[in-house]
């Protein structure tokens, strides 16, 4: 990884610092860019809200090799990460590699290893074209998500997401105020629960609905028909001062577990981090920022080499835990003094 941090650091100078943790403190307000938005006080909060959950260390037992396979809407993964959608990297990344280079490594290298990449929408255009025909090349395993556009350009996007043969589609909701979208004239906006019922019944592919970080939210959201939940704050970058996605998990856990899958985002940087989360109840963990400075520093192979290490984190973690599958990953493994309100 470090050679490959270090490719990406030359390629993406101006976007991203590649620093040695992705913490959002030396991009604060840097949208486009890799930043979060205003203080970047809602991207540090998703690190914080995670470093304050702490193990219970446990090595009285006989786990040497734990299972950390998981399914997710009908999908085996070999772990439960899957790459968050991202696009725009001419904007956001610095330009150097092409849309098209870059989410096919993310779609492909995530297939390779037997999890899920998502891809990206936006403006210009290519953006979602790439993502859809990187899906389309993988046979479908992949998740295209779709922003909450306009009906027409929404529901014209979800025919040609099937079209890929995807068997699952997302909308990243949390997407509704990225100024960006504003001022290339093409707005985002919210959907009242009727438009999201409408906007659900028009696929036959199952739905996530990305962006929901309240409990009755949540409620909403099972209420509309969607399949899954992603709870996230979009990575701090559209609004500024939200609590971390880790902090809130446990009372949209409590409130919907076992009604829809629950993925969640948001400062996951380490194998520790997805066990944590899979702990506080989430199907499946969403990645972001460090899969995309892997894919622009190494491409596919960079891709597979971050899921390497992830998953290598992983094991090691549930084995100093004494969790031998993601199934009995259960709070009790973590010290609930320090778990979030």
């Amino acid at each position: 990884m470090k050679s490959i941090h270090e490719n990406a650091r030359q390629l993406m100078r101006g976007y991203c610092r590649v620093c040695p943790r992705c913490d959002g403190k030396a991009c604060a307000g840097e949208v486009p860019g890799m930043g979060g938005v205003g203080t970047a006080a809602a991207f540090k909060a998703n690190l914080t809200a995670l470093d304050n959950l702490t193990f219970n260390m446990r090595l009285i037992h006989d786990v040497t090799d734990p299972d950390t396979t998981a399914s997710f809407l009908g999908m085996d993964l070999a772990l439960p990460v899957l790459a968050a959608p991202i696009g725009g990297v001419s904007f956001n990344m610095g330009g150097k590699i092409t849309e098209q280079a870059y989410i096919e490594a993310i779609v492909h290298g995530c297939q390779a290893k037997g999890i899920l990449g998502c891809t990206g929408d936006g403006v210009p255009d290519f953006i979602h074209e790439s993502g859809f025909e990187a899906i389309r090349q993988a046979q479908g395993r992949g998740i295209p998500f779709i922003k909450p556009w306009e009906d027409h350009e929404l529901f014209d996007k979800l025919q040609k997401a099937e079209q890929t043969g995807a068997k699952i589609v997302g909308m990243d909701i949390d997407a509704a105020g990225l100024i960006t979208l504003r001022k290339m004239g093409r707005p985002v906006a919210p959907k009242t629960l009727d438009a999201l019922k409408e906007i659900i019944n028009s696929t036959p592919m199952k739905f996530i609905l990305k962006g929901v970080m309240t409990p009755d939210e949540a409620m909403l959201a099972v209420e509309a028909g969607a399949d899954a939940i992603v709870v996230s704050n979009h990575g701090g970058r559209v609004l500024d001062h939200t609590p971390g996605a880790a902090r809130v998990l446990p009372g949209i856990v409590e409130q919907v577990k076992g009604k829809i899958a629950i993925l969640v985002d948001g400062g996951v940087r380490t194998g520790g981090d997805v066990l944590k989360l899979v702990a506080l109840g989430a199907d499946a963990v969403m990645i972001g920022r460090p899969f995309s400075i892997a894919c622009v520093g190494g491409l596919q192979q960079g891709v597979e080499t971050y899921i390497d290490t992830i998953h290598g984190e992983l094991k090691q973690t549930m084995v100093l835990t004494g969790t031998a599958s993601m199934a009995k990953a259960t709070p009790a493994i973590l010290n609930s003094q320090e778990a979030p309100c």
